[in-house]
């Protein structure tokens, strides 16, 4: 623009110095010449900076996925992706969050593949915890291009993530804060949620979140996984760096294995979905943009 000024102005002060010098009817001549000049030249002008506006976003617009499906673990529910779901939602994304009943590991599997079943395009699929196994199994589904894992255990086919946790133990493991029902499912004791749990929330946060938690029935941490996903789709993992519940080097030695874009946020506990959304939603955007 400022370039357009300085031509017009040239233009201008050329076209009184003729004006001086000629008489009336040339002055005339002159000055609709210069105002058809004038105009040329800011038409040509404008047309050459609208050039220079090429949409250099719309190659990554093309290709972002913009389908997302969160999965919660263990002792948890979905409302704990709030926060990951505002930003995403914000950001343009399509989200969707599974409600697994914790049941067994089976219907929490079918309860993932049918919330993929109604997406309309490629997903990315995010699991937290103990929902990584299920992500791990639900995600050779066609429709999944990349899965993020957030804290979460990764097993490999024939694995199950309570022998996979034998490998590096947690502090809850060796706590006694696991509980079970009478009829074989597990809590975390409320007393010790916020300690083994969400030690980076509030205790009031810990609290709601301890009483309202899902019971997983204890078989399922023993699920073995018949295909890994991960095997055939690009990974991410998030490591949360004081994770008490899965141990922060059994998240480490997960992705290292399965060769995942692997980020770390130092100081974090088991509930980094929770307590650290911008974090976590920036890994699962980095998936959306380049898995295919």
């Amino acid at each position: 623009m400022e370039e357009m000024g300085r031509g017009l102005a040239a233009v201008r002060r050329w076209a009184e110095g003729s004006g001086q010098r000629m008489g009336g009817f040339v002055r005339h001549q002159t000055a609709l010449g210069v105002i058809g000049l004038t105009i040329f030249c800011g038409v040509a002008l404008y047309s050459s900076a609208q050039v220079v506006t090429p949409k250099a976003s719309a190659p990554d617009q093309e290709h972002h996925i913009r389908n997302i499906v969160l999965v919660h673990g263990a002792w948890a529910d979905g409302s704990g992706w709030k926060g990951v779901y505002d930003i995403l939602v914000k950001d343009g994304y399509n989200v969707s969050i599974v409600q697994e009943p914790e049941t067994t590991f089976q219907d929490d599997v079918a309860a993932t593949k049918r919330v993929l079943a109604l997406q309309n395009g490629p997903c990315i699929l995010v699991g937290h915890s103990y929902g990584g196994a299920v992500i791990t199994e639900a995600g050779t589904d066609p429709s999944v291009a990349g899965l993020v894992y957030i804290a979460a255990h990764m097993p490999d086919a024939g694995e199950n993530e309570a022998d996979d946790g034998k490998r590096f133990p947690s502090d809850l493991s060796k706590s006694t804060a696991i509980k079970k029902t009478a009829d074989g499912f597990t809590y975390l004791d409320p007393a010790q949620f916020h300690e083994y749990f969400a030690a980076d929330l509030t205790a009031e946060q810990a609290a709601l979140m301890a009483r309202s938690q899902v019971l997983n029935a204890a078989a399922n941490f023993k699920a073995a996984i018949t295909t890994a996903a991960w095997r055939s789709k690009p990974s991410w993992m998030l490591v949360a760096g004081s994770d008490r519940a899965i141990s922060p080097d059994l998240e480490r030695w997960y992705a290292t294995r399965a060769k995942s874009h692997t980020v770390e946020v130092s100081g974090a506990s088991h509930a980094v979905y929770v307590s650290r959304p911008k974090e976590v939603t920036a890994l699962i955007e980095e998936a959306a943009s380049h898995a295919r």
